[in-house]
């Protein structure tokens, strides 16, 4: 199993707007996406910040899960700061 990573900061002031593009347009896209074991979205409390680790089932579609979040067309205001694939090594 394979984890994609991300981490976006969102300007401030575009916080309503980036959690609407996440539920409307991110959330479904990942589901439908080939291998996706789960997925899970966290931000700060102030709203600013983001992360989000989506788990899939190979290494492959962990890959293709990043180009497709690198590639999606998103609000300005969101700028991504990490977007990496890792291993999973153990898991609960």
């Amino acid at each position: 199993m394979h984890a994609l990573l991300v981490n976006v900061t969102i300007d401030a002031g575009h916080e309503k707007e980036a959690q609407t593009h996440l539920e409307t347009n991110v959330v479904p896209r990942v589901k439908e996406a080939a291998g996706v074991v789960s997925g899970y979205w966290m931000r700060t409390a102030d709203g600013r910040q983001g992360a989000s680790v989506i788990l899939f089932e190979s290494e492959e579609a962990a890959r293709a899960g990043a180009e497709m979040a690198q590639s999606a067309p998103r609000p300005e205001a969101v700028h991504f700061d990490l977007v990496e694939v890792r291993e999973v090594v153990a898991q609960i």
